[in-house]
């Protein structure tokens, strides 16, 4: 067993082939990106939807993966959508927050423009 078995293969506790599908994305240095992935999907799924795609495309699905079995280990309830839903929380007030400040611009505008007007008359 070499030093440069993949994570997956590390934590199964088994031989890294040259070709193994886990090795370009988990790698040996960050063990908690599989150990995630592994807890949510079990390795043997996971090595399938890897093989389902296409080789230009295993990095996205690695990553995907990743980051759904990250969220849903830190909220087993709403996993993604969650996060999803808390952002968009934040997007809605800071519009409101941005229509508060346009409608304080526009009001302040507008009194400028009488002032101004006020300010003819008198002249």
């Amino acid at each position: 067993m070499t030093s440069s078995r993949c994570a997956a293969c590390k934590q199964l506790r088994r031989r890294c082939p040259s070709n193994c599908i886990f090795l370009p994305y988990f790698p040996p240095n960050n063990p908690q990106r599989f150990s995630y992935v592994h807890k949510v999907y079990g390795a043997s799924n996971v090595g399938k939807m890897l093989q389902q795609v296409q080789e230009h495309q295993r990095a996205d699905v690695a990553d995907s993966l990743y980051l759904e079995a990250y969220c849903r280990i830190k909220d087993p309830v709403y996993g993604c959508v969650g996060i999803v839903t808390l952002l968009h929380e934040e997007i809605y007030h800071v519009q409101c927050q941005l229509a508060k400040v346009q409608a304080q611009i526009d009001l302040l505008k507008a009194q400028a423009q009488v002032q101004g007007e006020l300010q003819q008359q008198v002249v």
